[in-house]
């Protein structure tokens, strides 16, 4: 019975023994080596943020280069016109003595402009009032008169259909001009106070 109870003890503690070592808890296994993949996911990402701006820029770049062109051309063109502008206007004579005009920038005078452009214009003057002298164009241009006190060297539209230049001053409904720059008030009597004078306007260029 003790031999019995002896082996029977024993299997007891080596049953203990043996369930005791099942359920210890199993090793860590080895720590997953996730490091390198994360920095190879991160390079991957870098990698299609640079194709995509790449490509964003490619598409862009027709875009940028026509509207760079665009506004070239529309320098080019506003200089172009510019340069007409300065190019093309008008000469006066007096009795042979060509004079310096300051043009104004109206309808008026753009119209005179298209009267003398195919050939010059000869208007012939008449002395009046002591202080100036008053010439026919042949025909209306448009007009826009107000009431104006005038200076020597003037030039005026009178009545839609003539010209006046002035040696001295008056004050009427006048359409504007010009303006005589290189003579003064002394110079402008020379021209115009001896007596009728014959102008002559032309395209100058």
């Amino acid at each position: 019975m003790k031999m019995k109870a002896l082996a029977f003890l024993m299997a007891v503690i080596l049953s203990a023994a043996v369930t005791g070592c099942g359920s210890a808890a199993p090793r860590n296994p080895d720590p997953v080596e996730t490091a390198p993949v994360q920095e190879e996911a991160l390079e991957e990402v870098k990698a299609e943020e640079i194709v995509n701006e790449s490509t964003e820029e490619m598409e862009e770049a027709p875009e940028k280069e026509a509207a760079e062109g665009g506004s070239q051309e529309e320098e080019s063109a506003a200089e172009e016109t510019t340069d007409n502008a300065e190019e093309e206007t008008m000469k006066m004579t007096i009795g042979g003595t060509k004079v310096n005009v300051a043009w104004e920038n109206n309808d008026s005078v753009r119209a005179l402009m298209d009267l003398c452009r195919e050939k010059p214009l000869t208007v012939e003057m008449s002395m009046y009032g002591g202080f100036e002298q008053v010439g026919s164009l042949g025909r209306r241009l448009p007009s826009n008169d107000t009431y104006t006190t005038t200076a020597s060297g003037d030039i005026v539209l009178y009545s839609s259909n003539q010209i006046v230049v002035f040696y001295g001053s008056n004050s009427w409904e006048y359409t504007r001009l010009g303006h005589i720059t290189d003579k003064d008030q002394a110079g402008m009597s020379g021209l115009l106070s001896g007596g009728d004078v014959t102008i002559t306007i032309s395209m100058e260029e």
